[in-house]
């Protein structure tokens, strides 16, 4: 989380205003020995995360209608919907919204995904137009880079709070939650809303290498051609690619 190594972790749980819970918590000579210290940050980490009421309380009214304790709005109830079916929003391939052995969910599959989003011209690092975040396989991540077939994936995102954001996808070049649902409705249909035309061309997936295109996302709703419109319900051949959480 942007510190430099363990000794700049527990530098600032020293000095900082938690320093002195800590060590009321795990002694007087916490301090003393900085891997020590470093093990107790991890199992204060550990137990602040196994708290409900503090870190995932689940109080949204969607978690309250899966206890059966809140009813949904009839327009609730055909977002929901949408949202769910394989032929139309889908959105729930990526972002489970079912109890699933009693557990709410994450609305997160933990798997990648590459959407092919535009460029965002205001990161510094594209002004330089050979420069391209690929995401699973670098350049900053460099453990599969020699696997082009994970090139342009991008872990999926929680969608709790999801409202709360301002700006969406790995590069934040959609700004609004409904930009976003926008974006997964028309980038097929209607790609002039979202990439740059050149002459008379609309240049799709321009922050994507085109070696790289086959391994975005065609499932619904990626699977209109252009024109048509975002809810058509038409089934033709489809793929998707992604990586298992584990990888």
């Amino acid at each position: 989380m942007a510190n430099a190594d363990l000794e700049a972790v527990v530098a600032k749980i020293e000095h900082g205003r938690s320093a002195r819970q800590f060590r009321r918590v795990f002694g007087e000579r916490i301090f003393d020995d900085r891997a020590l210290t470093f093990k107790a940050v991890l199992l204060a980490l550990e137990t602040f995360q196994q708290e409900p009421q503090e870190f995932y309380p689940y109080s949204s009214k969607y978690d309250a209608y899966l206890r059966g304790t809140a009813a949904l709005s009839p327009q609730e109830q055909r977002g929901l919907g949408i949202f769910n079916d394989p032929r139309r929003g889908n959105c729930a391939r990526c972002h489970p919204s079912a109890l699933r052995a009693g557990k709410f969910p994450q609305f997160t599959d933990f798997g990648y995904a590459a959407l092919g989003v535009p460029r965002n011209a205001a990161i510094p690092a594209n002004q330089n137009a050979g420069y391209f975040d690929l995401g699973v396989c670098g350049p900053w991540r460099t453990d599969l880079k020699n696997h082009p077939e994970y090139c342009g994936l991008f872990r999926t995102p929680t969608l709790r709070n999801v409202a709360t954001r301002a700006v969406f996808f790995h590069n934040g070049a959609v700004r609004g939650l409904a930009n976003a649902v926008r974006f997964y409705a028309s980038r097929d249909s209607n790609p002039e809303n979202w990439y740059p035309r050149v002459g008379s061309s609309i240049v799709k997936f321009d922050d994507l290498p085109k070696s790289f295109v086959e391994n975005l996302d065609t499932l619904s709703p990626f699977d209109k051609d252009g024109g048509a419109q975002p809810e058509n319900e038409r089934s033709r051949s489809r793929r998707c690619c992604g990586i298992s959480a584990s990888a």
